[in-house]
């Protein structure tokens, strides 16, 4: 027997989807986001006007790329004295997965991170109604059940999960996506597509995410290069909707190697994830190949896209996207990179990991992270 859940109670789409707030009733709204790019572009205006003048908003910014605990415990408190009935997140995945972790310990005082893992978690909310407005196409946040933290003592990034972390309502308006930086259009978007392919490559995969993964592949795979060349409306809200597909359907079956090591150094280095991701997939892919089941998958997904390859199909999008090869070539020195490698291994085996369709042993890994630094084939 298995449990699907699709989202929360309501997907708004289409052109104009803000507006949706409009019918929205709060009479204290608390909306976090990010950077102060969605203040100076006039989307939290947007936000607070539809909302009218019969809600009281304030706004908690500032929530970087790799959201920590203590930025989550911060808006907390703002969060309790200002005792909000709508919760609203706006912005990028990290956003949105602090969000979450507010939405839950503002409802439950007697969680927090240092129990989260030893007590009962509830199922959902109570009484607070939460709407996830992502302005990136990447992550699909905005209808999954986790909410990825940095735990900064750890040098680990953490996938915390619980259905009451589902927003009830997900805006996906494509407009608010036409003014992403080109970088965030391509490592949102290969974030999305790690996320599809680890789900259609993942052990667990049923009829029902294969539907949903394969698609949100090939979608991804034709409109992710025009989005992020040409910049159409059309182009973004198809990525943007591909991507949510590819929330759906990991949040369902889970991921895979990749996001265990992107966890890993994305808690350790100040890289993004989508990053991490984009660098990381091409290898991932080379080493789960290993795996007959795997191959056989590969094969048909580039018989899909009309390509003689998958990992190679999934390297030129890389390379037409700008992404590095290596992560040598993103930044990270070879000093800090090897600094700790033990322990960088051991956390890469954490996590996502587990769910690999390959088992990956403490050598493996570390070829891996090896071949990933100095961007040459595994056992090369």
């Amino acid at each position: 027997m298995k449990k699907l859940v699709l989202g929360g109670e309501s997907l708004i789409t289409g052109a104009g989807s803000l507006e949706y707030l409009k019918s929205i009733t709060a009479s204290r709204a608390f909306i976090v986001t990010g950077s102060r790019s969605t203040i100076e572009n006039g989307t939290i205006d947007k936000i607070k006007g539809y909302l009218g003048q019969s809600s009281i908003t304030t706004v908690f910014s500032g929530i970087n790329k790799n959201p920590d605990t203590t930025a989550i415990l911060a808006g907390l408190e703002v969060m309790r004295e200002f005792k909000p009935d709508l919760l609203i997140a706006v912005g990028g995945g990290s956003p949105l997965d602090a969000a979450k972790v507010m939405a839950l310990f503002y409802e439950y005082p007697q969680i927090n991170f240092n129990n989260f893992f030893s007590v009962e978690i509830p199922e959902r909310r109570r009484n607070l109604k939460f709407i996830a407005i992502p302005t990136t196409s990447g992550t699909g946040s905005e209808v999954t059940k986790a909410a990825v933290v940095t735990f900064k003592e750890q040098n680990l990034k953490i996938g915390l999960k619980t259905m009451a972390f589902i927003p009830d309502v997900a805006i996906l308006d494509a407009a608010l996506t036409l003014t992403m930086p080109d970088n965030v259009v391509a490592e949102t978007g290969l974030d999305a597509v790690t996320h599809a392919v680890e789900a259609y490559v993942n052990n667990n995969l049923d009829d029902f995410t294969e539907v949903m993964a394969k698609g949100a592949i090939e979608g991804l795979l034709h409109f992710l290069p025009i989005s992020y060349h040409y910049k159409s409306l059309e182009s973004r809200e198809k990525v943007h909707h591909y991507q949510c597909l590819a929330g759906y359907a990991f949040d369902n079956v889970g991921l895979g190697l990749a996001h265990g090591i992107a966890h890993a150094i994305g808690g350790k280095f100040d890289l993004g994830h989508g990053l991490i991701n984009a660098i990381a997939l091409p290898y991932v892919l080379e080493y789960n190949s290993t795996s007959p089941v795997v191959k056989q998958k590969l094969e048909n997904l580039a018989r899909s896209i009309g390509a003689n390859s998958f990992t190679g199909a999934i390297k030129k999008l890389n390379a037409a996207l700008n992404i590095p090869s290596s992560l040598s070539q993103a930044g990270l020195s070879r000093e800090e990179y090897y600094s700790d490698f033990s322990g960088l291994v051991e956390n890469s085996l954490k996590g996502s990991t587990r769910l690999n369709p390959v088992i990956v042993s403490i050598e493996d890994m570390a070829e891996v992270l090896t071949s990933m630094y100095e961007g040459r084939k595994i056992n090369g």
